[in-house]
């Protein structure tokens, strides 16, 4: 009987090059994704959702007004106006700069009682607080018919957002698109909010920075340490007295 004999072949030399290298192509990619220094950080375009980003508010030089038709009598301003104009010149001291500009109405029925009441007008704004030089002009009367008012103003700064409110640039029901699948807040939200905040702060120099540390109160310090010598709450205990509805009126 015939005995088989097995006979080894050789492998071609190139085709070993090429399972080498096709070897190392794919252990250098799996090498850098389990590196631990690699930058996974990506950068992108999306806007920012937040509507402190999308409506901010910042300051602006502006100018504060103040538009008043005076009554003067012997001389002297009505108290309405007069009170008008005190306040104007305290908020001028506290946050105006360079000078007061009173602007007279020219030509129609109160262009004479406008200019009579100047001087009146310049000693409310003393009394005010306001020491600074009052530059006056004139401005043109559209229509006689329509009162025309004196009209204060100065320079100071106010906070506004950047941008305005009742934009709409995409559609909410997007019934024609796929904008509205993003869940993503729509882009007025948060705008009303923002310019709230801006009218309503009285400083606008606070949202930049808080104002500095008044001195502590001397007396309320010193009773809260003379309660605690004497082992007493130094905590205040304030006591509100409620009247029901039916009591009132009786």
């Amino acid at each position: 009987m015939p005995h088989l004999r097995l006979i080894k072949t050789s492998e071609p030399a190139g085709l070993k090059r090429w399972a080498r290298a096709a070897a190392l192509l794919v252990a250098v990619p799996l090498a850098a994704c389990s590196s631990g220094g690699a930058d996974r950080i990506v950068a992108t375009t999306i806007p920012s959702q937040d509507f402190h980003a999308r409506h901010p508010i910042e300051l602006a030089n502006s100018r504060a007004t103040l538009d008043v038709i005076p009554y003067v009598h012997a001389g002297a301003l009505d108290a309405r106006s007069k009170s008008q104009i005190k306040q104007f010149a305290s908020d001028y001291a506290q946050s105006g700069e360079g000078e007061i500009a009173l602007a007279l109405p020219q030509g129609g029925p109160g262009a004479a009682e406008a200019r009579a009441a100047v001087p009146a007008v310049r000693a409310a704004l003393a009394a005010g607080g306001a020491r600074s030089y009052v530059a006056i002009s004139s401005y043109p009367i559209a229509d006689p018919s329509v009162a025309a008012p004196i009209r204060l103003s100065y320079a100071t700064v106010i906070a506004r957002t950047r941008t305005r409110c009742g934009q709409w640039p995409n559609d909410l029901a997007s019934g024609s698109s796929a904008e509205g699948w993003n869940n993503t807040p729509y882009w007025n939200l948060g705008c009303a909010n923002q310019q709230m905040i801006a009218a309503q702060t009285a400083d606008p120099r606070d949202l930049l920075g808080p104002a500095a540390t008044t001195p502590p109160d001397s007396q309320m310090r010193s009773r809260g340490i003379v309660a605690v010598r004497q082992g007493k709450d130094p905590g205040t205990d304030w006591k509100v007295q409620n009247s029901s509805i039916s009591a009132v009126g009786n």
